[in-house]
C-alpha cells in the first residue's frame, strides 16, 4: 500500500510499512524544518534553575502547545515570565522520538498584547524609582480633616457616584469640586495632567484620582510618565483609587496615597462623621475628668494650707517681727536719755576748752604784735636810707635812657606831616612841610631840598 507524506507542497511517499522509530524519524526531519513565529498565553511554567531549559506552555481559546527554550538563550532575554503573559515566540518544532513526545523549540521571545505593556510599565517605574519620584520622604501628608476635597474623575462613569456617595456619608460637611475628564484612550493621560494641575490651584486641600476597574490596555494612561511627574510637582496630596485591587499603576506608586478602589480612596480622603462623634465624646469626658480633678486637686491643696501654721496660729507671721520692734523701742527708750546726758556733757567740755583757747590767742597775738612794732622801729631809720638811695640809681638810670638827653646834645627829630618819624631822605620830597622836635619845643619847616649822605 502507497502512502504520501507532504511537507506543505512537498510530497513524501513510501511504498512499504515502515517501522515506528522511521516514521518519527521522518517526522522529525520534516517538522524540524519549519520555522515560525507563534503568539500565545504562557501556562504551566517551569522555570527551574537546575534545569537546562524553561519548560511552558503556550496556548489559546482552542489548543495548547508544550515549549522549551535553552537555559542560556532565556538569561539572554532579561525577561520575568510568568503564567499568564502574552509572549511571541519564534522557533521551530521538535520531536522526541523515544516518547513520540511534540514540542516547540523556542529561539526568541518577546512579550506581546499585556505582557509587552505590563515589561514597558516595569522599565518606566524602575527609572522613576531610580529618580527618586516614589520615595516615601517626598510624599505628603494627609489632611486629617479636609473641607475642600478635589475630585478628578471620568464624570459618566459609576467611580463617580462611589465616591460623592461615599464622601457624603463619612463627611458631608465637606465640599467636592469635581474635575470631570477623560480617563481611557489616546490623549487622556494629558486630560489628566491639566485637571490635576487645575485641582491643584483650587481652594481642595487633597486631591482624589479615581477610575473603575477595566483591562490592563484601559489603564494604561495612569501608567504614563508626564502623568507620573505632575503628580510629583504638585502641592497637594494626591490619593489614589485605580481599578480593583490586583491594579497597580505608577500613578498608585507617586501618589501621596495609594488605595485599592475608588470607594477606598474616598475613605482614605475624608473622616467618618461617626468615628469623630466617637473621638469629641471620649475627648469631652476625659476634658470632664481632668477638669474635676483639677479642681479636687485645688481644694485639697486649699485645706492643707488652712491646716499650717501661718493660717492656723494667729500672729505666727508678725509674731517675730512685732517682738523685735518692741524691743527696739526698748532700746530706744534707754538710749535717747543717756545719748542726750553724754552729748551735753561733751559741749559742755568743747565750750570750756574753745573759751581758754581763744584767751590764750588772744594774749599771745598782743604779745607778737608789740614785739614786731619795735622791730619795725628799730630798723626804719636804715630802711629809709637805703630806700632814698635806690630810688636816685633808678632815676639815674632812666634819665640817661630819655630821648630827651640825647636831644640836649644838640641831635633833633623829624617828621613828616602825617606826623611819622623821619629815618631817611627818601621819605620826604621837596616842597613837603616837616617838623623839627628839639629838646626844648618843635619847628616847623618846609622841604625846599633833599640830599642824601655820599651823593654830590
Amino acid at each position: 500500500m502507497n502512502q504520501e507524506y507532504s511537507l506543505f507542497d512537498t510530497p513524501v511517499a513510501s511504498t512499504e510499512p515502515l517501522s515506528v522509530s522511521d516514521a518519527l524519524a521522518l517526522a522529525k526531519q520534516t517538522l524540524e524544518q519549519i520555522t515560525l513565529s507563534i503568539v500565545g498565553e504562557i501556562s504551566d511554567l517551569s522555570d527551574n534553575p537546575r534545569y537546562k531549559a524553561v519548560y511552558f506552555t503556550l496556548a489559546d481559546q482552542g489548543s495548547a502547545l508544550p515549549c522549551l527554550m535553552w537555559r542560556s538563550a532565556f538569561d539572554r532575554l532579561g525577561v520575568q515570565l510568568k503564567s499568564g503573559m502574552q509572549v511571541e515566540v519564534q522557533g521551530r518544532f521538535s520531536l522526541y522520538s523515544a516518547k513520540g513526545r511534540m514540542q516547540f523549540d523556542v529561539r526568541e521571545l518577546t512579550l506581546a498584547g499585556e505582557g509587552r505593556l505590563r515589561a514597558q510599565v516595569a522599565q518606566l517605574a524602575a527609572k522613576l524609582k531610580a529618580q527618586g519620584l516614589m520615595d516615601e520622604a517626598r510624599k505628603l501628608a494627609i489632611p486629617a480633616i479636609p473641607e475642600n476635597i478635589a475630585l478628578v474623575t471620568s464624570p459618566r462613569g459609576k467611580a463617580v457616584h462611589d465616591v460623592l456617595r461615599t464622601l457624603h456619608r463619612r463627611f458631608p460637611l465637606a465640599k467636592v469640586l469635581l474635575f470631570g475628564v477623560g480617563v481611557e484612550g489616546k490623549g487622556a493621560a494629558e486630560g489628566l495632567s491639566t485637571a490635576l494641575r487645575a485641582a491643584d490651584s483650587s481652594e481642595a486641600e487633597v486631591i482624589l484620582l479615581v477610575r473603575g476597574g477595566g483591562s490592563y490596555e484601559d489603564l494604561m494612561p495612569f501608567n504614563d510618565e508626564q502623568l507620573a511627574l505632575t503628580i510629583a510637582l504638585l502641592r497637594k496630596p494626591v490619593i489614589t483609587g485605580i481599578g480593583h485591587e490586583p491594579d497597580t499603576s505608577i500613578a498608585d506608586m507617586v501618589a501621596s496615597l495609594r488605595a485599592s478602589t475608588p470607594t477606598a480612596a474616598a475613605e482614605a480622603a475624608a473622616p467618618d462623621q461617626q468615628e469623630l462623634q466617637s473621638k469629641l465624646t471620649a475627648r469631652e469626658s476625659s476634658l470632664k475628668a481632668l477638669q474635676i480633678r483639677y479642681v479636687e486637686r485645688c481644694r485639697h491643696d486649699v485645706f492643707a494650707l488652712q491646716r499650717t501654721a501661718p493660717f492656723s496660729q494667729e500672729g505666727f507671721l508678725i509674731g517675730q517681727s512685732a517682738l523685735g520692734l518692741e524691743q527696739t523701742a526698748l532700746r530706744l527708750d534707754n538710749a535717747i536719755p543717756t545719748g542726750l546726758a553724754t552729748a551735753q556733757a561733751a559741749i559742755k567740755e568743747a565750750t570750756q576748752r574753745l573759751r581758754a583757747a581763744k584767751t590764750s590767742l588772744l594774749t599771745e597775738r598782743k604779745n607778737s604784735n608789740k614785739h614786731l612794732q619795735h622791730s619795725l622801729m628799730q630798723r626804719g631809720s636804715s630802711f629809709t636810707t637805703i630806700y632814698e638811695r635806690i630810688l636816685a640809681t633808678a632815676a639815674a638810670s632812666m634819665e640817661s635812657l630819655s630821648p630827651l638827653a640825647v636831644l640836649k646834645r644838640g641831635y633833633a627829630l623829624s617828621y613828616d606831616e602825617q606826623n611819622r618819624l623821619l629815618r631817611s631822605v627818601d621819605e620826604i620830597t621837596p616842597g613837603k612841610h616837616i617838623r623839627v622836635r628839639l629838646a626844648d619845643g618843635s619847628i616847623h619847616a618846609q622841604v625846599t631840598a633833599q640830599e642824601k649822605e655820599g651823593q654830590a
